[in-house]
């Protein structure tokens, strides 16, 4: 795993907190959903890279 990647998850994580600070309810859970399935799909894609 190179630097982009936690670079990417730290911008997830980053993003992630902002939403728990600023947003309320269901708006919130739906982009911390969202933001999981990023980070995961960049994971994934990580794997997959040589």
């Amino acid at each position: 795993m190179n630097q982009r990647f936690y670079v990417a998850l730290a911008c997830y994580a980053a993003i992630a907190l902002l939403a728990w600070l600023t947003l309320d309810g269901n708006f919130r859970l739906v982009v911390w959903i969202i933001l999981g399935a990023l980070a995961l799909k960049t994971y994934l894609f990580t794997l997959r890279k040589p």
